[in-house]
């Protein structure tokens, strides 16, 4: 499943990149952090969606799940994308790189090409919870940990295991 950087192409996510989307996901995940095709097609059908996956010849490399939401607000493991009014923040759910296509540049890619869209629409934040040792990933690309002041929030975050982190950016307009 190796290829060059140069041959994969960047895609909005659709329901026909969910099996493998899927694929992906269960190569990089614990059992505890597979979410359902169900839960990805609500998501893929949200209008606050900016989800992308990168594609070779066919074959679902990477995705990134991301939306439109609020600071301070994390979505539910294995819950929807919740609709806010007033979104101020792109909110980076799951990104997985297949195992196969590590070193090529391909999470990079997909993290820039959702911030170009938050910077687009002028969105101040991004947000994410870190999980599985990813913080210092995340560091990398300016965000810092951040509290979460509501308790339902915190218990949301809760739900992802004990070293997981909410990490925010502020967004530079470009």
């Amino acid at each position: 499943m190796s290829s060059s950087p140069d041959s994969v192409r960047l895609h909005t996510l659709a329901p026909h990149h969910l099996p493998g989307l899927l694929a992906v996901q269960l190569a990089c995940y614990g059992a505890g952090f597979i979410e359902t095709s169900d839960v990805f097609a609500r998501r893929i059908a949200s209008p606050l969606g900016c989800s992308r996956v990168l594609m070779r010849d066919g074959l679902v490399l990477a995705y990134l799940a991301a939306y439109r939401s609020r600071l301070g607000k994390v979505t539910p493991l294995h819950g929807d994308f919740e609709t806010v009014e007033t979104p101020d923040t792109l909110y980076l759910h799951d990104m997985a790189v297949h195992p196969e296509q590590a070193g090529l540049g391909l999470a990079r890619r997909l993290v820039d090409a959702v911030l170009a869209v938050a910077r687009a629409e002028r969105l101040p934040h991004a947000a994410l919870v870190a999980v599985q040792g990813a913080q210092g990933y995340w560091a990398r690309h300016g965000f810092v940990a951040a509290r979460l002041p509501e308790a339902g929030q915190r218990a949301r975050l809760a739900a992802y295991g004990d070293d997981a982190v909410y990490m925010t950016c502020r967004l530079a307009p470009h």
